[in-house]
């Protein structure tokens, strides 16, 4: 029996491999290898591989200055070291051998593994044929298990937190720069127990706003500005990600009420629309023809939303022609929005797990405009 999540999540890999006629998968550093064995590492030029055979123990190559950290941090026994002055490929070598693989294997690759590594695998396995690790850990990835919505609830809490905060400067907001802004917002994260940022910080001022991949400048807040507010942070490696739009002080266009009117109520729609059956599709159907219905449905120019878990864009995509059914477990975005050119721009973004029989918001922070 799996004594940790990380060995009945690399368990479960091995079984998919199986089903897919697979006979191993290989691993860098990477939200995969965190996600299989509890160690996390940023990419770097020495050759670090998880190997996971279909039948089998995995095995571990890392350069020797690891070892000690993979050992703490991970169930798995067999870890090989090389040294720097050790040639790497020979390494690789012995521990693909060891793997005792059959003849002409098919070996998933890690999706975001660097070029470089995979030609030296490939030189290694020169009678194997290739595909993605996806293939198998993305339906894994996909419904999450309970210590990843904790940790998912606990991110939202804080992105909470620090926008009550955000939203309490209030007039003392304006006059700030959109960067010094989204520098105040990153510090209320850490100060209300995140790690880091989950992405660049948006804060985009007045037309900025009709940018959906604004991030922030010197544009300097006004009174009756339109103000996007997109951020995170991670909690045990587990990412929030909220928007809200706000004007800080002043009076905004009766323009910009109604679309924030209509913003709300089909993000609202979307979320009422989840619930274990249907499709994802479907979701961005329910926030799409609200928006549509108000006339402004070629200035909802991206999908509603995206799955969100060790990273914070994975499945299930939530978008016209994604006709994947929910299940219990899944996390994803419901983040409609309306962006009008030279004006401003509306979003509103919560994060929701499903249930067993609907969904369950991680975000509750107030959707109202005013501060």
């Amino acid at each position: 029996m799996a004594t940790t999540p990380f060995e009945r999540r690399t368990r479960d890999a091995q079984a998919a491999l199986d089903d897919a006629a697979a006979d191993a998968l290989v691993c860098f550093p990477s939200r995969n290898l965190s996600y299989l064995s509890g160690f996390s590492e940023e990419p770097g030029e020495r050759h670090l591989f998880f190997f996971v055979p279909a039948d089998g123990d995995p095995i571990f190559l890392v350069p020797e200055l690891y070892e000690e950290q993979v050992r703490a941090a991970t169930w798995i026994d067999d870890v090989r070291t090389w040294a720097d002055d050790d040639d790497p490929v020979t390494a690789t070598a012995a521990a693909v051998e060891a793997l005792d693989l059959p003849d002409e294997p098919h070996v998933l690759f890690d999706d975001t593994m660097w070029a470089a590594f995979t030609q030296d695998l490939r030189a290694v396995l020169s009678d194997a044929t290739f595909g993605l690790a996806s293939e198998v850990v993305s339906p894994l990835r996909i419904r999450k298990d309970d210590a990843e919505l904790d940790a998912l609830r606990r991110a939202g809490d804080t992105a909470d937190e620090a926008m009550d905060a955000v939203r309490a400067l209030g007039s003392d907001a304006i006059g700030m720069t959109e960067s010094e802004l989204a520098a105040r917002v990153e510090s209320l994260l850490s100060e209300a127990g995140g790690n880091g940022t989950s992405f660049e910080t948006v804060v985009g001022a007045g037309s900025h706003g009709a940018m959906p991949h604004y991030r922030h400048g010197d544009r300097t807040i006004q009174p009756g500005d339109p103000v996007v507010l997109d951020f995170g942070t991670r909690v045990d490696g587990y990412p929030s990600d909220q928007t809200r739009t706000v004007v800080f002080d002043g009076e905004p266009s009766d323009r910009f009420r109604e679309v924030h009117d209509v913003v709300r109520e089909a993000q609202q729609a979307a979320v009422d629309a989840a619930e274990p059956g249907v499709t994802a599709e479907s979701i961005d159907r329910a926030a799409r023809e609200v928006i549509e219905a108000a006339g402004y449905g070629d200035r909802f120019v991206h999908r509603t939303g995206h799955g969100v878990g060790l990273d914070v864009h994975e499945e299930p995509y939530i978008v016209e022609g994604n006709d994947r059914e929910l299940e219990p477990g899944m996390v994803f975005s419901v983040e409609p929005g309306i962006y009008l050119p030279d004006e401003f721009g509306v979003r509103i973004e919560d994060l929701v797990v499903v249930t067993e029989d609907g969904c369950e918001r991680l975000n509750d922070s107030d959707h109202g405009w005013e501060c």
